[in-house]
C-alpha cells in the first residue's frame, strides 16, 4: 500500500506583491482542485504579518506528486513574480524523479532548500 506524502513549502511574499500573491494562490488552488482529483488536500496559508506564504499538500502517493509537479509547473513559475521560496519539506518517500522536480522548482523560485523526512512511527486514520 502506498504511503501518503506530506508537502510543506514556505515562501516570502515579495515587497508590494501581496495582492497579486493572494490572487495567484486562489487561481492555483482552483486549478489544482479542478485538475487533480487524486490530491487529498491542498492549502495556502499566510502568517499573521502577511509576509510568509505556506503551502500544505497531502498526496496519496508519489505518482500524485509527480502529476502535480507536471501539471502545476507553469503555474508555480508564475508565482515567482510574487514570492521567493525559502524551503520545501517533504514527509514521506517521493520517487527520485519527484525529488529532481522539487529541486528544479526550488531553483526557479529563488533557490530555497529541499529537505526530505522519512517516516519513523505513527498512523493515519481513513
Amino acid at each position: 500500500m502506498a504511503e501518503p506524502i506530506y508537502y510543506v513549502d514556505r515562501s516570502d511574499i515579495r515587497d508590494g506583491k501581496l495582492a497579486e500573491a493572494k490572487e495567484g494562490m486562489r487561481e492555483l488552488a482552483a486549478f489544482v482542485e479542478a485538475n487533480e482529483p487524486q490530491l487529498i488536500a491542498y492549502h495556502f496559508f499566510l502568517d499573521e504579518s502577511d509576509a510568509v506564504m505556506t503551502v500544505v499538500a497531502v498526496h496519496p502517493d508519489s505518482a500524485s506528486m509527480r502529476l502535480h509537479m507536471e501539471l502545476g509547473g507553469p503555474k508555480f513559475r508564475a508565482m515567482g513574480a510574487f514570492v521567493r521560496l525559502r524551503s520545501i519539506d517533504v514527509y514521506g518517500r517521493p520517487s527520485e524523479a519527484v525529488v529532481d522536480q522539487l529541486r528544479q522548482k526550488a531553483e526557479y523560485l529563488g533557490g530555497g532548500t529541499v529537505t526530505l523526512h522519512t517516516h519513523q512511527a505513527g498512523f493515519a486514520r481513513r
